[in-house]
């Protein structure tokens, strides 16, 4: 019978980023952070962003659900993000077909609450006009344009001229603070909204109402009275509240014209394209997944991080009892986390490889996966 071989942990080549700390508490106990998550459909989420940086970056706990380990998910086009490098703005940039795509899951969505076709159409157009927004014209330029048009926004660009060749388009002075109710929007139109929201008429006067406690205009969601406990959850359900806004690249109407001002040549027509500012009727959230070792292990081992389930935190011995009921092994499972772990590796789950747990050293940007760990349970013969 052949000897098993171990060999020391094999460093990746390519490292783009530095080592924080080995878990997500401080040692000097001045910055100690309690993380928040909740169980959804048996599964470990955590949804506030700092929360999320906090757990990944410092011991690289959980995963990504729309990335491959660390959340970085973006709707914005990479491609797009380069071509239009010369447009000083902080807005994700996708394509109008990427876009037409989302409005039309916003439809479907719309349709299966009840409502018919003209209501559907008339929602989905009032959300989706374009919005104004301050255009830079040039890295660290001035913004150009103080007026809130909602009809004609957009950075227009020639597709055969250079990525920093843009030429922004400002219209009349109207209102001074009209800018910032067009990147508001209407509460009642937001598609993520409820049905009843949806179904309410006059949503001008909706967006015109300011809030009595946080002074921002539209619907901010936020009350004046809570727990301490309450207000991270009511922020980040804000947050998901909250429009998101996109730049679509478009093309102008009868947008081809010649290159290089050579009108006899119809070869050398080119498209003109321009991004114009709206709101995404469909959001993607991307949430940090944590196993229920590693949740446990952060509750019971560490104590930074509250796992509600109904709005309501559960203690270390109602967690034992689920996720024991969730997971037949997890008794097992977790010795084995809990060992590793305090010796210094970081245990990640090896479902795609056969194991139950595969173990790197510092995590898994620094070092390749070294041994395979399977967790047995052994049985007392009497």
């Amino acid at each position: 019978m052949a000897e098993a071989a171990f060999h020391p942990p094999r460093r990746k080549r390519r490292v783009f980023e530095t080592y924080e700390a080995p878990f997500p508490v401080d040692i000097g106990g001045k910055d100690f952070r309690i993380c928040q998550a909740e169980i959804m459909n048996n599964n470990v989420i955590v949804r506030n962003p700092e929360d999320i940086e906090q757990l990944y970056n410092k011991g690289y706990f959980g995963k990504g659900i729309l990335s491959r380990s660390r959340p970085v998910y973006s709707i914005s086009d990479p491609s797009l993000v380069a071509k239009w490098q010369g447009a000083n703005v902080n807005m994700p940039i996708i394509t109008s077909r990427k876009y037409q795509r989302r409005v039309q899951w916003a439809k479907s969505i719309l349709e299966a609450q009840g409502f018919d076709d003209s209501s559907v159409t008339k929602i989905l157009e009032n959300y989706t006009k374009p919005l104004e927004l301050p255009v830079l014209e040039e890295s660290g330029a001035e913004p150009l344009g103080n007026s809130c048009n909602t009809e004609n926004t957009e950075l227009p660009r020639q597709s055969s001229t250079a990525a920093g060749n843009v030429v922004a388009q400002s219209s009349e002075n109207e209102n001074e603070g009209c800018k910032k109710a067009c990147l508001e929007g209407d509460a009642a139109s937001d598609l993520v909204a409820p049905c009843e929201e949806l179904e309410q008429g006059d949503t001008k006067e909706k967006a015109e109402v300011s809030c009595q406690t946080c002074g921002s205009v539209g619907c901010c969601g936020c009350k004046a009275e809570g727990s301490a406990e309450q207000q991270p959850c009511e922020t980040v359900k804000t947050k998901e509240r909250a429009p998101e806004y996109v730049l679509v690249q478009e093309e102008e109407e009868g947008s081809l014209c010649p290159e290089d001002d050579s009108t006899h040549t119809q070869g050398n027509l080119v498209k003109k394209e321009k991004l114009v500012c709206r709101r995404n009727p469909f959001r993607i959230f991307e949430y940090l997944q944590l196993s229920l070792e590693e949740a446990f292990f952060l509750v019971y081992a560490l104590g930074c991080l509250s796992i509600y389930y109904d709005e309501e935190p559960l203690t270390v011995l109602k967690l034992w009892e689920v996720f024991s009921e969730v997971k037949p092994n997890f008794k097992t499972t977790y010795m084995a986390y809990h060992y590793f772990r305090s010796r210094g590796w970081v245990p990640k789950v090896g479902l795609k490889y056969g194991t139950d747990l595969l173990l790197y050293r510092k995590g898994p940007p620094f070092y390749h996966a070294s041994p395979v760990c399977f967790a047995f349970q052994l049985l007392c013969p009497c």
